[in-house]
C-alpha cells in the first residue's frame, strides 16, 4: 500500500510520474474531457484544520475523477470525541477507498496510515505540506522554471520549508531557505534533506540574509508567518521576521524573469508586498489551480498502485 504523506517517501522518477500524469489529467480537463478514472469511488476528507484550497480542490478532483468526497469536520466524526486515531481508521478504510487528512501532528496522520487499508493522503500537517509542493512544481514546469532552477524560500521555517526541501533534495535543484535566527527548519528534516542532496546532487543552503537567497533566483517564494495556531505570537513575530518581507527591491535582485509563488492565503505587508503579490498573481493564482490537477495525479497513481 502506498500513501502520500511526505515527499521523502518518493524518488525521483515517482515524483516525475505523478507530475506527468497530473499534466496529463489537466490538459483532458481544460478540454473538458472528464475520464472516470476513479469511477463510484470514495475520498474520505477529514479536516482537523479548516482549509479553502484543500477542501475544494480535493473535492472537485474526486468528482471530476467520478467519484464523490465525503468532508468529515473533527465535529462530525467521533475522532473529535476521543476515539483513538487507529480505530478510526480501520473503520473509514473499510468503508471509503481513499483518505486525505488535514490535521496538526504527522505522527497522528502516519499512525492512520499505519492502519488504513487504502491510500492515505497527507493534506497538511505541522511538519509537511506535500501536495502543495506538486502544486508548486507542477506551476515551475508550466513557467519554464523546472530546469535546474535555484528556488529562494524566504520567511518560516514551517512546513512550507520542510518540503521545499524534500522535493530540491529528491529532484537535486538549488533551494536557499533564508529565515530569522530561531527559525529555521526542524535540525533532524534539514540533515535528511542534506543527505538525500547528496544522492541527487542538490545543493541547499540554509541562511539568514534574504538578499542573499534571492539573488539570481529563478523562482522566489514565501509562506505566511501566522500560520494557524499562532495568532498569540503575532507581535513577536512580525518584529523577529522584520526585512523579511517580500518587496519590489528584495524580488528585483531575483532574474529578471523570476516567478514568485505563495501557497495561500497571502497577507499583504508582512510576508509580501502588495505590489509584488498584484505583479505576480497570474502565477500565483496557476499555482492555485494546479492543487486540483496535482492532486488528481496523486490520487490516480494511489490507486493505480493499489491495483498493482
Amino acid at each position: 500500500m502506498r500513501h502520500f504523506l511526505t515527499l521523502k517517501d518518493y524518488t525521483k522518477d515517482e515524483i516525475l510520474e505523478i507530475i506527468d500524469l497530473a499534466k496529463k489529467i489537466k490538459k483532458e480537463t481544460k478540454n473538458r474531457e472528464f475520464i472516470p478514472y476513479l469511477q463510484n469511488q470514495t475520498l474520505a476528507m477529514i479536516f482537523e484544520k479548516s482549509s479553502t484550497r484543500t477542501r475544494v480542490s480535493f473535492e472537485v478532483g474526486i468528482y471530476q475523477l467520478g467519484g464523490v468526497g465525503l468532508f468529515l469536520s473533527k465535529n462530525d466524526i467521533q475522532l473529535g470525541r476521543g476515539e483513538p486515531m487507529k480505530d478510526t481508521a480501520r473503520v473509514i478504510g473499510r468503508m471509503c477507498d481513499m483518505v486525505m487528512i488535514r490535521t496538526y501532528e504527522q505522527k497522528k496522520l502516519e499512525e492512520f496510515a499505519a492502519y488504513s487499508d487504502v491510500p492515505v493522503i497527507n493534506g497538511l500537517t505541522n511538519e509537511y505540506h506535500p501536495v502543495q509542493l506538486m502544486a508548486d512544481y507542477l506551476t515551475m514546469i508550466e513557467y519554464g522554471k523546472a530546469n535546474n532552477p535555484v528556488v529562494a524560500y524566504i520567511g518560516d521555517g514551517n512546513n512550507m520549508a520542510h518540503s521545499w526541501l524534500m522535493l530540491a533534495s529528491k529532484l537535486g535543484f538549488t533551494l536557499r531557505v533564508a529565515t530569522p535566527k530561531g527559525y529555521e527548519p526542524d535540525r533532524d528534516i534539514f540533515n535528511e534533506a542534506l543527505e538525500f542532496a547528496k544522492r541527487s546532487g542538490a545543493k541547499i543552503e540554509l541562511l539568514h540574509e534574504p538578499k542573499e537567497a534571492v539573488k539570481g533566483a529563478d523562482v522566489v517564494t514565501t509562506d505566511t508567518w501566522i500560520s494557524m495556531g499562532q495568532e498569540e505570537e503575532k507581535e513577536k513575530r512580525l518584529k523577529d521576521f522584520e526585512g523579511f518581507m517580500v518587496d519590489k527591491e528584495l524580488m528585483g535582485l531575483a532574474k529578471e524573469d523570476a516567478i514568485f509563488l505563495h501557497c495561500l492565503p497571502a497577507y499583504r505587508g508582512y510576508e509580501v508586498s502588495e505590489e509584488v503579490f498584484e505583479e505576480h498573481a497570474n502565477e500565483i493564482f496557476d499555482e492555485a489551480e494546479n492543487r486540483l490537477h496535482a492532486q488528481k495525479g496523486i490520487m490516480v497513481w494511489l490507486d493505480g498502485k493499489r491495483r498493482e
